[in-house]
């Protein structure tokens, strides 16, 4: 039997690359053109992020369709309140924090808000010692759906600006569901070059190599034990 290569298994050139640019080009856009997103274009985008890995399995993303003008204005009001609340907490930084635009809840085509579901606490497997792996697994799902959305030409913007009791009690979720983000979706007129924080100097992306451990916690990668006789 003839080994696979890793060359066997790896996308085409085009493929790949295709890959890389969605997530180097991806941006979380604040600045929204308007329009509407075909349901079919959106259904793709929510099997994408349906297709995420998730622990044991459980799957513990779901979505809410914010249709209303009207509910959206109220989601718009709660995170309004909060955006006051950071600008408060972030004391010296406020006045720089509230130039920020922080969300496109009423000019994005699109808002849903994700959830981790209902009785989570049932799901054992991978979870035991990490309950918060209902969380990770939620985030994969959204990073599909962004990626998914650059690769149509859409922008999309997480927002995390709220009460997640007070999105809860807007959207009537049961006790135990858990509001994690508003996710604005639609039409842009560019993207951004670069992370639009890092564009208004709020913050710089990290060197990677700071990021890189081997063996031990702040031991640099491609260290070299030393070896004695």
């Amino acid at each position: 039997m003839t080994q696979a290569t890793t060359s066997d298994q790896a996308f085409s050139p085009a493929e790949r690359d295709a890959v890389y640019r969605a997530i180097f080009e991806r941006r979380d856009m604040r600045h929204f053109a308007g329009g509407t997103v075909a349901p079919e274009r959106m259904r793709r985008l929510l099997t994408a992020a349906h297709h995420a890995p998730s622990v044991g399995f459980m799957q513990p993303w779901r979505f809410v369709r914010v249709a209303s003008r009207a509910l959206r204005a109220e989601l718009h009001g709660l995170v309004e309140q909060e955006r006051m609340e950071t600008a408060q907490a972030l004391g010296e930084r406020s006045e720089a924090f509230l130039r920020l635009k922080v969300e496109g809840l009423m000019d994005a085509a699109e808002v849903w808000v994700v959830a981790l579901a209902e009785d989570r606490e049932r799901h054992v497997f991978g979870r035991r010692t990490l309950p918060q792996m209902d969380l990770a697994s939620t985030a994969c799902a959204i990073q599909n759906l962004w990626l998914a959305a650059r690769a149509e030409g859409l922008g999309m913007g997480w927002v995390s600006m709220f009460d997640p009791v007070a999105v809860a009690a807007l959207l009537g979720m049961p006790d135990s569901a858990e509001p994690v983000a508003v996710l604005c979706i639609g039409p842009v007129q560019h993207f951004y070059e670069e992370p639009m924080l890092q564009q208004q100097r709020w913050a710089q992306r990290c060197a990677l190599d700071n990021m890189l451990f081997e063996n031990a916690w702040g031991q640099p990668l491609g260290t070299r034990e030393s070896v004695t006789g």
